[in-house]
């Protein structure tokens, strides 16, 4: 196995872990820096928006860079950005550093995914691209338990020196092992938005944003809403979420063969809805242990499994602009998961916190409308289409 695309796939680690790791300290945080934990939850949406918003314009802005450069650029923002986190003293400076390890992300993975790309003959590009990915889906699975297990002995502090550890250890390597990766043809913010003008495009972009939206909103929430079985010990909320990112890993890969036997729609509308009956029943399956942890296996199986389908039917739509669109659903993923946790704090303000999934529900059901509306265009336009090469062969 080529030893650049697991430098490449440690920082897609890093970036993972800090991106769900934040949810498991939520509480230490908020106690800690004297305010709420909706406010401290903000953490999550500025560095997801950040991400967000940034990564589709820095991809554009620094397309004439070379690659190793961005990288390691990228990788000291980050470093730069857990640090400041690490050892704030009030919440106005933690905020604005999220917003700092955000970008630094959003200049990293985009970067990392076309290096993958580029290293990787064309017949062992999509394996290349895998290895990387495995990076973020591995942080979800072991990076952001074992942070919050490390912040359970020490502080939330401890935990976000971790991440930047993280950082530090990846840099180096990037520097090492990457010489001069060869640089990605040129193209404009502009061009990688065209494929949104297509409704069936942002139909199933709209999909990503909220199903993720639903999905993570209880996850930027998970220490209230499983509070009655963790009674507030981070350790055990590290080893519950474990569940949760193995569970997530596994139906991502699970997916992955699925998805080359049935129809993709059937399997995205088939997740949507285990998790809309998996999240109305959470208010009463997370008072018990067993409960809590069936939930969180099929919540990671059905959250994490709907990646591939959906990256799947986009690919299907616009194979000419594949990269394009999927960095758009990356976008759309993380615009999701900072709105839901902007959404989820100010819900929190008035209902119980243990009946959060309800909202994440019904966020879940609209995503399925919108994959739904979709396939029903898809179909109309191909049978549009079919007609017409029907009636100029007639003619």
């Amino acid at each position: 196995m080529d030893r650049r695309l697991l430098t490449l796939a440690l920082g897609m680690f890093a970036m993972g872990t800090d991106n769900f790791v934040v949810a498991g300290i939520l509480p230490g945080v908020a106690g800690s820096l004297h305010t709420s934990v909706s406010v401290a939850g903000q953490m999550v949406t500025l560095y997801a928006l950040s991400y967000a918003l940034m990564a589709p314009v820095m991809a554009a802005v620094t397309s004439a860079w070379p690659r190793k450069l961005v990288l390691v650029l990228a990788l000291a923002i980050f470093v730069a950005g857990n640090a400041m986190s690490a050892v704030a003293t009030d919440v106005h400076t933690v905020l604005l550093s999220r917003v700092l390890a955000g970008f630094g992300a959003a200049l990293f993975s985009p970067t990392a995914l076309g290096v993958a790309a580029a290293l990787a003959a064309p017949e062992k590009r999509g394996r290349a691209l895998a290895i990387v990915t495995a990076g973020l889906t591995a942080a979800t699975a072991l990076g952001a338990p074992i942070g919050t297990f490390i912040g359970g002995f020490g502080s939330w502090r401890t935990t976000l020196w971790f991440v930047t550890l993280l950082g530090l250890i990846t840099l180096p390597a990037v520097w090492a092992m990457l010489h001069s990766p060869p640089k990605p043809p040129m193209v404009t913010l502009r061009e990688r938005l065209a494929p949104v003008r297509d409704v069936r495009i942002a139909l199933t972009l709209l999909t990503s944003l909220f199903a993720f939206g639903g999905f993570l909103m209880v996850y930027t929430y998970a220490g209230l809403v499983l509070d009655r079985v963790t009674g507030g010990d981070e350790r055990m909320l590290a080893g519950m979420l474990l569940f949760w990112g193995i569970a997530g890993t596994v139906g991502n890969l699970l997916c992955g063969r699925l998805v080359d036997r049935f129809p993709s729609r059937t399997i995205v509308n088939a997740g949507l809805w285990i998790a809309v009956v998996n999240f109305c029943a959470l208010p009463w399956t997370s008072s018990h242990l067993a409960g809590a942890t069936i939930a969180l296996i099929v919540w990671g199986l059905c959250g994490w499994g709907l990646l591939v389908p959906q990256q799947h039917r986009l690919v299907a739509l616009a194979p000419q602009a594949a990269p394009l669109v999927l960095a758009l659903n990356n976008t759309a993923t993380y615009t999701g998961l900072a709105c839901s946790a902007v959404l989820g704090g100010l819900i929190l303000l008035f209902i119980d916190r243990h009946y959060l999934s309800i909202v994440g529900a019904g966020l879940i059901a609209v995503a399925f409308i919108l994959s739904e509306a979709a396939y029903r265009r898809t179909t109309t336009g191909a049978s549009e289409q079919h007609a017409r090469l029907h009636h100029e062969q007639a003619n």
